[in-house]
């Protein structure tokens, strides 16, 4: 009798315990919504935005930019202080002494020179490895270490036991710490000064510092989680350690909460340097992936703050708060020439549930990936190997139709990756003809002509035996009315056939990182300020280059760039490499600046603000009259020039 009842009160127990682990948590002082899921918290290999925005919130870098000003600055962050050399190649920073991990711990230059190790190791396949290969000694690292694990995979003795093989393998890690120490330009001098030497000067080192990749990680805990592969003597990184409650970070929060699919929550860091600025004690982060859904638990105030809002609608929206502003009008431009930015403008004029959107300029640009690969992933030859085939298709795209069509928004026709004017010194190319160039029929059909005249000098004279061209996108965002707009655009101006495939999110990303497409959508939003965080990503070899584009001329000229010293000439360099992208190579197609649609109230959160390069520094915020903070309202500073100094989405000089 007593052995049967056991496993029923062991069945009662594990349902009271699940019960008790899944209580309903405590209101947080803001919640917001994240866009998507985050997929990573692994500082070295993550790369989407969703997963940056909690970095922020967690970690913390030598340096962080001031969101507050137009220049965007690096301003000291878990580094009290810097030195640099007169040559521009020596960086000295002097750790705070308050700095401290979640658990107490004093952060240690020790640890910067961990993480960054993490991140140049070949294992770690970090899609920003290659921002690390401007410090001495690391690309020369990078390359020992592949030749070693290539070495070691292909040099098995005959008979080798799986200890000897282990041996070996330990043997090979012990010699890639030694050659890491003796190589690479990054030592802690002591527990609180960080020495690290550039193989030449970069003028965006501080602004790279910034970034979460830089960010340090908390080494007796991420050892936990390295494993040795003896097959192949690489370092696995397991995720485990990623997880509450073993997380330790170094910033504003801690993570408590991460249910897959569920939500996240954090909680104010006590041992964070700065604690007592914060307006804030606690954040929640509900899963709610569906856009639609986003905007419900917005209105319904399940959320105060939703940072990327992509429902279908959201040129309606837009056109309620222009609305909203008309309505408002004298007291709208009155504020607008003080120099206000537009969610100070809001925070001024009434409260209406239509000025709860916004609309702002990012740095950042929606573009087409074209394969550049040899061959398809079936084998077969791949005409957009060819750039004669990738510069008729993209000038066969209405570029315009899909900006004020389809989007809605008043984002701007993209020309160039890199939006022009959004770094000082830089001149943009011109860019390509396209579709949206022409003001009537008879010049569309003109262009068209040139480009149907392209393919049949790529071989292509009947383009309906053209193969089949694939067009890969993701769900939501309205991405498919993208699609479905250039591939009318490609089989009406072309005549070649077009297929559409829409994919989960999980699935369109693994495609891009496997080349598995024809033509695919893309973004891309800038992580420093320079034009190499644009144009990088089309190195040959970079981690971000989807496309596998590859060529002689364009990497020579980023070298050259990065070699030359002089400011102008530099620049130069490099918009005669982004016209090499945007004008002959084309292994993408730029189709719009992005603006960024976000929905919070201005009359109650503080802190958002409309810079074209902002990051959402979230523990920046503070939730006004809620009698918990600090009612601080942050905004940037007033340009006597008007909005569009301040990167404010105006409206052209007229009426919004």
């Amino acid at each position: 009798m007593f052995r049967a009842i056991v496993p029923v009160l062991l069945l009662v127990a594990l349902v009271g315990l699940s019960v008790a682990l899944d209580r309903p948590q405590p209101p947080a002082d803001l919640t917001f919504g994240n866009g998507n899921d985050v997929t990573t918290l692994d500082l070295q290999k993550m790369s989407w935005m969703q997963d940056l925005r909690v970095a922020r919130l967690l970690f913390e870098g030598l340096a962080a930019n001031d969101v507050f000003t137009d220049g965007y600055d690096p301003v000291p962050a878990a580094a009290e202080r810097w030195e640099v050399s007169e040559d521009g190649r020596e960086y000295v920073f002097h750790l705070r002494p308050t700095a401290k991990w979640s658990n107490g711990e004093p952060l240690r230059a020790g640890d910067f020179v961990f993480a960054w190790r993490r991140a140049i190791l070949p294992d770690t396949a970090a899609d920003y490895s290659g921002l690390f290969m401007f410090i001495e000694g690391a690309q020369a690292f990078a390359d020992w270490r592949s030749d070693a694990l290539s070495e070691f995979a292909r040099s098995r003795p005959a008979g080798q036991s799986s200890a000897a093989r282990a041996e070996a393998a330990r043997e090979l890690w012990a010699e890639t710490e030694r050659r890491f120490d003796e190589m690479v330009g990054v030592r802690a001098v002591d527990d609180r000064t960080l020495v690290v030497r550039l193989d030449r000067p970069v003028p965006y080192f501080l602004d790279l510092c910034a970034f979460a990749t830089f960010y340090p990680v908390y080494p007796p805990l991420v050892r936990q989680y390295d494993r040795l592969d003896a097959e192949t003597g690489r370092i696995i990184a397991e995720a485990g350690w990623t997880q509450p409650p073993r997380l330790v970070s170094n910033g504003p929060f801690r993570l408590t909460v991460w249910r897959f699919k569920r939500d996240m929550r954090l909680e104010a860091n006590e041992h964070w340097w700065d604690a007592d600025s914060l307006a804030i004690r606690s954040i929640a982060i509900p899963s709610i992936e569906e856009p639609n859904a986003q905007v419900l638990a917005f209105r319904t105030g399940a959320v105060r703050y939703l940072a990327d809002v992509t429902v279908p609608y959201r040129r309606e929206m837009h056109a309620r708060k222009q609305e909203f502003y008309r309505e408002h009008w004298e007291e709208y431009v009155r504020l607008l020439g003080e120099g206000h930015d537009q969610f100070e403008i809001d925070r001024r004029l009434p409260d209406d549930p239509r000025a709860h959107v916004h609309v702002v300029p990012a740095f950042g640009t929606y573009f087409y990936n074209f394969n550049c690969r040899p061959a398809l992933p079936d084998g077969r030859p791949n005409p957009f190997a060819d750039a004669r085939v990738r510069r008729a298709f993209a000038m066969c795209i209405d570029k315009r139709a899909i900006t004020e069509e389809v989007r809605g928004l008043g984002e701007p026709v993209a020309r160039t990756l890199i939006p022009p004017g959004s770094l000082g010194g830089y001149e943009s190319p011109g860019g390509l003809d396209c579709l949206s160039d022409a003001s009537d029929e008879a010049g569309r059909a003109a262009i068209a002509g040139r480009a149907r005249a392209l393919l049949a000098e790529a071989g292509y004279d009947d383009p309906s035996r053209f193969p089949a061209v694939e067009v890969l996108f993701n769900k939501d965002a309205g991405h498919d009315l993208i699609a479905q707009s250039i591939a009318r655009n490609w089989q009406k101006r072309l005549g070649v056939p077009v297929r559409l495939a829409q994919k989960e999110i999980k699935v369109f990303r693994d495609d891009l990182k496997n080349h598995n497409f024809m033509t695919s959508r893309a973004g891309w939003y800038g992580d420093y300020g320079d034009p190499t965080t644009f144009l990088e990503i089309n190195r040959t070899g970079d981690g971000n280059n989807d496309r596998d584009y590859s060529s002689s001329e364009f990497d020579a000229l980023l070298d050259e760039a990065a070699r030359e010293t002089d400011p102008g000439r530099r620049m130069s360099l490099l918009s005669e490499a982004e016209r090499v992208l945007v004008e002959r190579d084309l292994p993408l197609v730029p189709i719009f600046h992005y603006c960024t649609v976000t929905m919070f109230n201005a009359h109650e959160l503080s802190g958002p603000n409309p810079h074209p390069r902002t990051n959402e520094n979230i523990f920046l915020y503070d939730v006004l009259g809620d009698g918990k903070g600090s009612d601080r309202v942050r905004t940037m500073p007033l340009h006597p020039r008007g909005p569009a100094a301040a990167g404010v989405a105006g409206s052209g000089g007229g009426a919004p």
